[in-house]
C-alpha cells in the first residue's frame, strides 16, 4: 500500500509528500525544481549517476529502466510516481504501481511506447492522421514506400526521439528497393511505421493536463521548428486561426479523456498547406515545446505536472505574455570560438532573455545541454530574440 492516503485515487497529496520520478534528465530536473518550490520531497531513478536531476533531489536511485526491483524501491518511499521519459520497461512501471500510484499509468504507456500500437489506437478512436503503413520486413517496407508515393519517413516502432531511429526516404535519392533495404537494416531490421511526407504549413503541439479526479486543462498550441527532426525553437502561442487553435485543443483534450490521463500529455500535430490538422505523435510527459510555458503562462508545464499527479487544483494556462525558447545543443560548446566556451554574457544582453542550463557536463553533438527563453510583444518577437541571443553565443 502507498503512503499519505495515496491508495485513494481521489486523495490530494499535500506538500510534504514524496514524489518519485522515473528519469533524471532535464525534464525530471525541472519537474523536481517545481515540486520543491511547492514543498514536496523528490527522488528519481536514472541509469546515469550524474544525471541532471541528481543535484536538486533528495535521493537518486542509480538503475536501468528495466530494473523492476529498483523501480519498486523508488515507489516504496514515494506517495506518487511519475515519469519524464516514456521508454521505461512496463515491468518496472507495474512493479512501481504495486506500491504507489503511477501517473501516467502502465496501460497508457504500453500503447504510446509502440508507434504501431499508438497509431492504431488513434485510428480506432477517430483521430486524424496522415497516410501511413506498418512494415515488419524489408519487403513490406518497399511496398509501403511505393504505396505512399516514395517520399516518406521511416521510424522504429519502439524507441528513438529527437530524430533518432528515423530514416528519410525519397528526399535526396530515389526510394528504390536498395534504399528501402538500407533503411530497414539501419533501423535494426525491426518493425517500423512508414509515414507519407506531407506539405506542411507548420508544426504545432498542444499540452494537456488531467488529474486523477478528472479535472482537465489544455494549453494554447505552441509553434515548433525542427531541423534534422530535432526541435530548434518553439513559441507560445502559435499564430493560428482561432478555429484551428480550438480544434487542436479539442483533439488533445479528447485523447487525454479517452486515455483517462493522469498527468501531462503532449500531442504533436501537423498543419498542412491545405488546412488539415493531423496528429503526429504523443508524449505522456513534460515536453520540450512547452519549456516556454515557464515564461508565457501563469502555470509552467512543470508545476502543472506536479499539480496533476498530486490531485491539486490545476493552474491557469492562459497566455500572460508571448514567449519562445531555442534549444542549446552540445554543438554550441564544441563549436565555440572563445576559449572560455559559449558567450552566455552576450546572449543575456538581449532584452527579455534568460538562460537555462541542465548541468550536463559532457557536450556532444545533438545533445540537449540547455535552452534560452525569451519574451516579446508577439510570439514572432520572442522567437527573434532567442534566435538573436543564440547567435551571440
Amino acid at each position: 500500500m502507498s503512503r499519505n492516503g495515496a491508495n485513494d485515487p481521489q486523495a490530494i497529496l499535500f506538500p510534504g509528500a514524496t514524489i518519485g520520478i522515473l528519469g533524471g534528465g532535464q525534464l525530471g530536473r525541472m519537474t523536481a525544481m517545481a515540486a520543491r518550490s511547492l514543498g514536496y520531497r523528490v527522488q528519481v531513478l536514472d541509469p546515469d549517476p550524474s544525471c541532471p536531476a541528481r543535484f536538486v533531489v533528495d535521493a537518486c536511485f542509480e538503475a536501468s529502466w528495466e530494473d523492476a526491483h529498483a523501480a519498486a524501491d523508488l515507489a516504496r518511499g514515494s506517495d506518487v510516481v511519475t515519469l519524464e521519459i516514456e521508454q521505461i520497461a512496463l515491468a518496472s512501471l507495474e512493479a512501481a504501481a504495486r506500491y504507489a500510484p503511477v501517473r501516467p499509468g502502465p496501460a497508457m504507456l504500453g500503447t504510446i511506447q509502440d508507434r504501431i500500437l499508438q497509431k492504431e489506437w488513434l485510428v480506432q478512436h477517430g483521430l486524424p492522421l496522415g497516410d501511413w503503413r506498418t512494415a515488419r520486413s524489408a519487403a513490406e517496407l518497399i511496398a509501403a514506400a511505393t504505396a505512399l508515393g516514395g517520399r516518406c519517413f521511416v521510424k522504429s516502432a519502439r524507441g528513438g526521439y529527437d530524430g533518432r531511429s528515423q530514416v528519410k526516404l525519397g528526399f535526396d535519392e530515389a526510394s528504390d528497393s536498395a534504399a528501402c533495404t538500407a533503411a530497414w537494416d539501419a533501423l535494426g531490421a525491426r518493425p517500423v511505421v512508414v509515414e507519407q511526407a506531407l506539405a506542411l504549413e507548420m508544426e504545432i503541439s498542444v499540452l494537456v493536463a488531467r488529474s486523477a479526479r478528472g479535472e482537465c486543462v489544455c494549453y494554447p498550441p505552441a509553434v515548433n521548428h525542427h531541423e534534422q527532426q530535432i526541435l530548434v525553437w518553439s513559441g507560445l502561442p502559435a499564430n493560428l486561426p482561432p478555429h484551428l487553435a480550438e480544434q487542436a485543443r479539442e483533439i488533445a483534450r479528447s485523447i487525454a479523456e479517452q486515455f483517462s490521463l493522469e498527468g501531462l500529455l503532449a500531442v504533436e500535430m501537423f498543419v498542412t498547406t491545405d488546412g488539415r490538422l493531423l496528429v503526429n505523435e504523443l508524449a505522456p510527459r513534460p515536453h520540450n515545446s512547452y519549456h516556454a510555458s515557464e515564461r508565457a503562462c501563469a502555470t509552467s508545464q512543470f508545476e502543472q505536472a506536479v499539480r496533476a499527479i498530486c490531485n491539486l487544483p490545476l493552474g491557469a494556462v492562459e497566455i500572460v505574455q508571448p514567449a519562445a525558447i531555442v534549444n542549446l545543443l552540445g554543438d554550441v560548446w564544441l563549436d565555440a570560438q572563445d576559449e572560455r566556451g559559449p558567450r552566455f554574457d552576450a546572449a543575456l544582453s538581449v532584452p527579455g532573455v534568460r538562460l537555462h542550463l541542465y548541468e550536463k557536463h559532457l557536450p556532444r553533438r545533438g545533445r540537449k545541454m540547455g535552452h534560452l527563453s525569451g519574451i516579446g510583444a508577439t510570439v514572432e518577437e520572442a522567437v527573434a530574440r532567442v534566435i538573436e541571443a543564440k547567435a551571440k553565443l
